[in-house]
């Protein structure tokens, strides 16, 4: 997609980055480095307001780059909800494990927000938005638990999974939007800038 203005990726995210080229984004990456404060919301509005903080820290720190100019940066945060507690990314191994435990033979929601903030002649724009997918894992033993832990792979994810990869092979069902799972409803994003 191509706009008038440049887009910058508030996130260092192999995912998102990989999900905007597929859609034909032409954008840049600089990812934000707040310690995020998750704020007492519903799961939705948590995962608008994470995505919030990180694409306001970007654009704040680019006003001088971009002074006499239009931009627009994108920020997304993806949580993983289960039973009224956010699942964000395992601090450790056993904590990974617990999570995944948790979420063995269940459904739970995946929320990512995602915050568009533009600066359109000198006027701050702030568009929030988000997308939920419903996830529902196959009992999965504690030996399979481990094995796919020993990867590394879910150590930087939130709900300590990556659909996408080799855990695939535990993912009984979904219900809405795959990429949102991953990291990035596209579609969503995409049709809300045609606007």
């Amino acid at each position: 997609m191509k706009t008038d203005i440049p887009i910058i990726l508030a996130s260092a995210s192999p995912r998102r980055v990989e999900l905007l080229k597929q859609a034909g984004f032409a954008f840049t990456v600089k990812p934000s480095n707040i310690k995020e404060v998750i704020a007492e919301l519903p799961p939705d509005k948590i995962a608008e307001d994470l995505a919030y903080q990180k694409a306001n820290d970007v654009y704040l720190h680019l006003k001088k780059e971009y002074q006499d100019k239009d931009y627009m940066v994108i920020g997304a945060d993806t949580v993983v909800y289960y039973d009224k507690e956010i699942l964000g990314k395992p601090a450790d191994e056993q904590e990974a494990f617990d999570m995944l435990k948790l979420l063995s033979d269940r459904t739970h929601q995946v929320f990512t927000g995602i915050a568009i903030i533009r600066k359109i002649n000198g006027e701050k724009q702030t568009q929030l938005l988000h997308e939920k997918t419903d996830v529902t894992f196959y009992p999965i033993s504690d030996h399979d638990l481990k094995e796919y832990i020993a990867t590394g792979d879910p150590l930087d994810k939130a709900g300590a999974y990556g659909i996408q990869g080799t855990f695939a092979v535990h993912i009984k069902e979904i219900q809405g939007d795959y990429n949102n799972v991953v990291g990035l409803p596209i579609a969503k994003l995409y049709q809300s800038l045609k606007v």
